[in-house]
């Protein structure tokens, strides 16, 4: 059992021991993780260290004790909106992650209909099937029950479907720009009219896209309108820590206007210790997110995001082009930017087989399900590693050509079993229990 030290160490022996502990993780630096990280560079980096070490201490649990951190996170907020095409009514928040701005979204949906209607007892939300797994933990935490629409072939929502799919029960209509599992963008303008005529807010979760398309979209990329340019959205989640290439712990949750924002809000005026109001989920609220993204937000300017995306989008131009010329794989959907997935087009190449090779050679790999599927987030570090991949991913194909009985080795069978199971309540039993035994013991359990 680990215990605190009876006596402080020395900081030189500490840092030793963390760097000791980094030797084990993916070398990120050298383009071989697909996501996960979105950097620049050190100069960048060191801008937002030092925006950080200024705010290291500071809680902006209290905005009245630090109007610095209130101005930081309303500029953030309001060059967000700005990119995102928002008029002088559209407010919004600061969060933690994506995660925390889906959470958000439902719940002020929810607080909405019940000032609205009073009478719902059952509340739904409806929404791609291909929508983040964020909505799901939400409609678990606050009581509202999701109704999933089937997609297209081209993996985008079902329009018919989804109209169909809206009853007097639904509180809030979701789609995204784009989707994570094969970065599609879904069709927000068709999406944004059936809103609009049934009266119903509709979130557009842009938190892989919202600091991305709007570059490419000033870089001369024909794209449809998806933000507030669409009259039907209401509320848009864009992560800054992602391709607004901020530290982690910071996403923007904007809405059209205050009639929607004011939902989010919880007050509690009864408590011995005072009035509390809290705009988000978190109560204690640290000031180093809020500086790094207005830091980064500042220091990488328009031209900047611009130069960046236009180099994100090439390079995953190669990819499609480059996976699509090996006759056994193919790239699924039309991706819209830099987000995409790709599978086996034929049964002699199982896909999670290549995950493995792949895995082998260095690099990390995100495997998918339903289709069963690799995916790839283009990250700038990427940049460099494309064609090192690329001949990496036919150099191991080719492999797969030559022992098939590798499909029965590694995480294939694994991968492959959790994919096909029809009994999903196995597959959850089974992952909390992964989950039970590294909290448990503090390692990670070995999957082969």
């Amino acid at each position: 059992m680990k215990s605190i030290p009876e006596k402080g160490i020395q900081p030189d022996t500490l840092i030793k021991q963390l760097k000791e502990a980094k030797t084990s993780d993916v070398k990120w630096e050298e383009g071989q993780a697909w996501s996960l990280v979105y950097h620049i560079d050190r100069d960048h980096t060191h801008a937002m260290e030092k925006a950080a070490h200024l705010f290291f201490s500071e809680n902006y649990l209290n905005p009245l004790a630090f109007k610095s951190l209130r101005k930081l996170e309303d500029e953030v907020v309001r060059m967000t909106i700005n990119m995102l095409n928002g008029d002088k009514g559209a407010v919004g928040t600061m969060t933690s992650c994506g995660t925390e701005s889906l959470l958000l979204a439902v719940y002020a949906a929810r607080e909405r209909s019940k000032k609205l209607k009073p009478w719902l007892r059952k509340p739904e939300v409806v929404l791609p099937e291909s929508a983040h797994v964020g909505f799901d933990k939400a409609a678990h935490y606050f009581g509202v029950k999701l109704v999933k629409v089937p997609l297209n072939d081209d993996f985008t929502v079902n329009i018919k479907r989804m109209e169909k799919a809206i009853s007097r029960r639904t509180i809030l209509i979701v789609a995204s720009a784009p989707q994570y599992p094969q970065g599609v963008m879904d069709p927000i303008e068709d999406i944004g009219l059936i809103a609009q005529r049934k009266k119903i807010p509709f979130h557009v979760d842009a938190c892989m896209g919202g600091f991305f398309l709007p570059w490419i979209e000033s870089a001369g990329y024909n794209l449809p309108k998806w933000d507030f340019r669409v009259p039907g959205v209401t509320s848009i989640s864009a992560d800054v820590h992602k391709y607004g290439y901020s530290i982690k712990g910071a996403s923007v949750l904007s809405y059209r206007n205050m009639d929607y924002l004011k939902h989010q809000f919880f007050v509690a005026t009864e408590w011995p210790g005072g009035i509390y109001a809290s705009p988000t989920l978190l109560g204690s609220r640290p000031g180093i997110p809020i500086a790094a993204a207005w830091m980064s937000m500042h220091y990488m300017g328009k031209e900047g995001y611009v130069d960046m995306a236009k180099q994100l989008k090439l390079a995953a131009e190669k990819l499609i082009e480059g996976i699509n010329d090996i006759p056994e794989l193919e790239v699924l959907g039309d991706p819209c930017m830099s987000v995409m997935a790709y599978r086996s087009s034929t049964k002699a190449i199982n896909i999670y087989a290549l995950a493995d090779q792949m895995e082998q050679k260095g690099w990390t790999v995100e495997r998918q399900q339903r289709p069963s599927s690799i995916h790839l987030t283009v990250v700038p570090q990427n940049l460099k590693a494309i064609k090192q991949y690329l001949e990496d991913v036919r150099n191991s194909v080719e492999f797969l050509r030559q022992h098939p009985e590798a499909a029965k080795e590694g995480t294939a069978p694994v991968y492959g079993l959790m994919a096909k199971m029809p009994l999903r309540k196995m597959v959850k039993k089974n992952v909390r229990q992964f989950m039970e035994s590294m909290y448990a013991d503090g390692k990670i359990p070995d999957l082969k």
